[in-house]
């Protein structure tokens, strides 16, 4: 795509994939749920063209990067340890960092846990929320049941088995173009709810060719990787 530069690195014991562009102070964008450095890729272009080095990883478990096992080897000191690995690489000693979603609340865990490599940071959609007595996924039980996505997530194999009759191309064609304002629910045994054999209208933003792209990606992967991140929040 116009010239980023795909490549895969060791860091922190793992291979990480990498898209990039342009020459300058780096740009790290971190994405979220479910999703990949593909999500950057109209950001990546825009800055390089400005003068930054836009980089743009497949965070830990997601798209060509490696996907351990373990659910809990997908802590925010796992994660932040692979940026901080990769920041080594680039040679970098601050950079600036744009997190969306989970790509948030793991910045957020960079600025909170080594402050030294960030420049500046962008949040979106995602605020700062400190760790308390109470851990996260029994706080959001607590307040809205069994069936929030959050919590469907936890128990290894179930969501995923799910997911699995719905198909990879459905699922991202609910999740990316969610637009209900309230708490997603996944009923079990119910999916998204509703019927998804229902045609979509895409939103301006997303084409076809960004749902192919994505689901190409996921049905080589499937959703674990990305949903460990979850069962790993309580740790």
């Amino acid at each position: 795509m116009e010239g980023i530069e795909h490549r895969t690195v060791s860091v922190n014991g793992i291979n990480l994939h990498t898209a990039e562009k342009g020459q300058g102070p780096i740009v790290l964008f971190l994405h979220g749920f479910p999703e990949l450095w593909y999500s950057w890729r109209h950001q990546i272009l825009a800055l390089a063209s400005l003068g930054y080095r836009a980089v743009a990883p497949d965070l830990r478990g997601y798209g060509d990067s490696d996907a351990p096992p373990s659910s809990s080897l997908y802590t925010t000191l796992h994660i932040v340890g692979d940026l901080v690995a990769l920041l080594d690489l680039l040679g970098a000693q601050q950079v600036f960092v744009v997190g969306h979603d989970w790509g948030a609340i793991v910045g957020w865990a960079l600025c909170l846990y080594r402050p030294d490599r960030v420049k500046a940071y962008v949040a979106l959609s995602v605020v700062f929320n400190p760790r308390t007595a109470r851990r996260p996924i029994d706080s959001l039980r607590a307040v809205y049941g069994e069936d929030y996505y959050m919590c469907r997530f936890q128990e290894p194999g179930d969501i995923e088995a799910e997911l699995a009759k719905i198909g990879s191309e459905k699922v991202m064609r609910e999740l990316l173009t969610y637009r209900n304002p309230g708490p997603l629910y996944l009923p079990k045994g119910k999916g998204f709810g509703h019927s998804t054999d229902t045609p979509s209208t895409l939103p301006s933003w997303l084409s076809e060719e960004d749902i192919r792209y994505y689901t190409s990606k996921f049905e080589k992967t499937g959703f674990t990787g990305g949903i460990n991140y979850y069962r790993a929040a309580n740790l």
